[in-house]
């Protein structure tokens, strides 16, 4: 199959026109100008891009991971895969060891059947001061039982986790998480900068949605900001509007070229209406598409996003100004690179043909996975 657009964006560069060859889940060649024969589908005006990757979401359509059953699986995933999503991770909050392990253990199934990329621990070893919409009654200091019953009940699916390094024994957790292959990403944390060096060195190699729930950057004290963006490694980003200001956006893809990773950090009203709703054990309450702790005055602490990933690609080029090549990168490159999934990600020969097509206003026209277009009433999990 050979498909055309006005716009393709690969790694390198924006073809303008573009082709795509495509050979039943594969990509075979992208190309500029004119394809090598007569295209099988001309998409017009339209804009192409690779499938998002998205790193970090814990629900979506009304479900989330945390149930850790294939059933609400499912729901996210086709949540977000309406919405480009073509790779995603199942992203847990903090719970107690049990029930985390009994999700993990569920969930790690869908890894190795290949409908989830992996599992991204946020919690239980997050600080007490920088919680969020974590229990703090059930956050708890990493030692390295703790860190080896989780990772063995995923099986080599637990792919990512989230800690604060200041608590005592989180130096020694990022290096035990380090060994084992795990991402480990400085986050929930009051970390001072030296403190978060320490980690860098021990080998973190993300930060977890860069100034939430962190210590907040001062020119005498940078914290965790400053020593993630003083380093070579990346940094995720909500851009939602919400959680980021756009210059603080445009000011991170300046101070941190190649190293963005947009995630949406979705909760269960992500592609779902305003509500009541929960997050692991906490309740949540949305309201005008923000989702926040339940206090009964609507102004708890900010409990994830009700984004998806086709929505932070349009605030990021629309509202903060970012060229669509390097938001595209964020969007789809870099986090499947941070994640090592060699496989998708980019387009270009040999990888997966997971792609999205915008139209004008960078809405999601059609997107396929794994070499077959999918839509909203019949979407393959991933």
């Amino acid at each position: 199959m050979i498909l055309v657009a006005r716009q393709v964006v690969t790694p390198a560069r924006i073809l303008a026109p573009g082709w795509l060859h495509l050979d039943g889940d594969r990509i075979v060649e992208v190309g500029e100008g004119a394809p090598p024969r007569e295209p099988d589908a001309d998409l017009g005006e339209a804009t192409v891009v690779p499938g998002f990757v998205d790193l970090h979401v814990h629900g979506g359509g009304g479900a989330s991971f945390d149930l850790g059953t294939a059933d609400a699986a499912a729901v996210v995933a086709d949540t977000h895969l309406a919405h480009g999503t073509t790779s995603m991770a199942a992203s847990l909050v903090t719970d107690t060891p049990q029930r985390m392990a009994d999700a993990v253990r569920e969930l790690a199934l869908l890894v190795q059947d290949g409908r989830l990329a992996g599992i991204h621990l946020e919690g239980p070893w997050l600080s007490p001061q920088r919680s969020g919409a974590h229990r703090p009654g059930s956050l708890t200091h990493p030692d390295p039982a703790a860190v080896r019953a989780l990772l063995a009940a995923g099986d080599g699916a637990v792919r990512m986790v989230t800690l604060a390094p200041e608590l005592p024994g989180g130096i020694e957790a990022v290096r035990q998480l380090t060994d084992a292959g795990v991402v480990a990403a400085i986050g929930h944390t009051d970390a001072t900068y030296d403190e978060s060096r320490a980690a860098l060195d021990a080998g973190a190699r993300l930060g977890t949605h860069l100034f939430n729930a962190m210590r907040p950057l001062h020119h005498r004290d940078p914290g965790p900001v400053g020593a993630l963006l003083d380093s070579p490694v990346d940094v995720e980003l909500i851009a939602d509007g919400v959680h980021l200001h756009p210059a603080v956006l445009r000011m991170v893809f300046a101070a941190a070229p190649g190293r963005c990773v947009l995630v949406t950090d979705a909760m269960a009203a992500a592609g779902a209406p305003d509500g009541d709703y929960r997050l692991g054990p906490m309740a949540i309450e949305v309201r005008d598409g923000v989702a926040r702790l339940a206090d009964g005055t609507g102004t708890g602490a900010i409990a994830g996003s009700t984004l998806t990933m086709d929505a932070a690609v349009r605030f990021a080029v629309r509202t903060a100004g970012l060229p669509l090549l390097d938001v595209a990168h964020a969007a789809s490159t870099a986090p499947a690179r941070a994640w090592g999934l060699a496989d998708v990600g980019a387009l270009e020969a040999d990888r997966r043909a997971d792609l999205v097509v915008l139209d004008e206003d960078l809405c999601v026209v059609r997107t396929m996975r794994a070499g077959a277009w999918v839509s909203p009433s019949s979407l393959a999990v991933g």
